[in-house]
């Protein structure tokens, strides 16, 4: 019997002063505390291998602030970064704005909320969910193929991470974004079995940098 673990890492806290939905876009940086989140989390992973754990990849989002949360993990548990687009930030027709409450009483932007729980809005949750669980299935299948190694850190966004998590809950994907359980810097562990996922956890390496950051919903 195999088993494995694969860690969905959302990034630390990006420099956004004038709170843009960044989405996609290039250039959108860790702030300074968010390299301390980055930090924190590479201390989380590095205690765990200390205490035994085998990590054998760390499989990242091309976007600037995944590129960055990533950096100390590679330096502390001595992986290289290995990026795949799979898990990337969900696309978004939002992108670029900013007050988007405000912005969304426009009715010309009213048809991107015809169906809010596809969404119309943006990338639909189920693709996001698929190419999410693509990228964790090869990179667990193939780690555990090598024979080193049992763990997995992948590091990506909010959104990717969170509807990834709801399909492997089988709970609805269009779950009340505000209501999300994937912090900055937080790690989401889903728990395999021969490929079957057995358990999932849930902690928040940086909980002690959370107070004061601005938590932006696809973001």
């Amino acid at each position: 019997m195999s088993a494995a673990i694969v860690h969905l890492v959302r990034h630390g806290e990006v420099h956004n002063p004038d709170g843009v939905l960044y989405g996609r876009l290039p250039h959108y940086g860790l702030s300074e505390r968010g390299h301390a989140m980055a930090q924190l989390v590479a201390e989380h992973f590095a205690a765990r291998r200390s205490q035994g754990a085998r990590v054998g990849r760390l499989v990242v989002s091309p976007l600037l602030r995944a590129q960055q949360t990533a950096q100390p993990i590679s330096e502390a548990l001595g992986l290289d970064i290995v990026t795949d687009e799979r898990v990337i930030e969900a696309g978004s027709k939002l992108q670029g704005l900013n007050r988007i409450p405000e912005k969304l009483r426009d009715p010309r932007r009213w048809p991107l909320l015809r169906n809010p729980l596809r969404p119309t809005w943006g990338e639909p949750y189920a693709d996001q969910v698929t190419r999410v669980a693509g990228a964790v299935k090869q990179h667990r299948d193939e780690v555990l193929a090598a024979g080193e190694a049992d763990e997995v850190v992948v590091v990506s966004h909010q959104l990717p991470i969170w509807v990834t998590r709801l399909a492997s809950e089988h709970r609805s994907l269009g779950w009340n974004a505000f209501r999300r359980e994937c912090t900055l810097a937080s790690v989401t562990s889903l728990h395999f079995r021969d490929g079957a996922l057995t358990e999932l956890n849930y902690s928040e390496p940086a909980a002690e940098l959370l107070p004061g950051t601005v938590n932006i919903p696809g973001a």
